[in-house]
């Protein structure tokens, strides 16, 4: 079989098995059922993959790279404040939410709810994964610091981490509620509060009551 054919006979494989197990979970999709629907003799599978685990591992990276492609289109993006492009990267998720009816939510954050506990390598590569999403979300907050749309002395790479947390928490509220409200809500409160901090220094907490007082 030629290479660019082995190629594209694994990105398939990978492709149709990311979306089954965005829906179902890892452990609730089996392998036939993805050679099935990407019409591929089980033969194939194991001429790529090892294992189903080997085939686990290669779906988080699969899944990492569709999402390091969102935060890519969001730093390209000329005449954008760094602080935008940042919320710019996780807004541009609501649409993909709602088209796909508030269901499945994100399947790195899935993987790591489900698999996290059970296989080590699972968890040290969902860890790398997360970490580079934290590192670039962090120097795009360096740069926003640089820009004055941040304080200089918020901790980025601790800012861009809670952020990732808080996303993942209102993804999971979204699944429940059926909702994209959460999200909304995640947006709102984030870059808002950010945005305000330039307005109101840190630490002046009763700056309002003493205007009242």
């Amino acid at each position: 079989m030629p290479k660019e054919q082995n190629k594209e006979t694994k990105k398939m494989i990978l492709a149709v098995g990311a979306e089954i197990v965005h829906n179902k979970g890892f452990n609730n999709t089996g392998i036939q059922e993805v050679l099935n629907r990407a019409q591929v003799p089980k033969g194939s599978f194991y001429f790529y993959f090892q294992s189903k685990n080997d085939f686990g591992l290669q779906l988080i990276d699969f899944y990492a790279q569709f999402i390091y492609a969102k935060l890519d289109e969001a730093e390209a993006l000329s005449g954008v404040s760094a602080l935008d492009k940042v919320h710019r990267f996780f807004a541009g998720f609501l649409d993909l939410f709602e088209n796909n009816k508030c269901r499945g939510g994100c399947p790195i954050g899935n993987m790591a709810q489900e698999m996290g506990d059970l296989n080590e390598e699972f968890r040290e590569r969902l860890q790398a994964v997360y970490a580079c999403l934290q590192a670039r979300i962090a120097r795009l907050l360096d740069q926003a610091r640089e820009e004055g749309q941040l304080n200089t002395d918020i901790h980025t790479r601790d800012l861009a981490g809670f952020m990732l947390n808080a996303w993942q928490g209102a993804i999971l509220q979204m699944k429940v509620v059926k909702s994209t409200v959460p999200l909304q809500s995640f947006e709102e409160i984030v870059f808002g509060c950010l945005r305000a901090s330039m307005r109101l220094p840190i630490g002046d907490t009763n700056t309002k009551e003493r205007e009242h007082g």
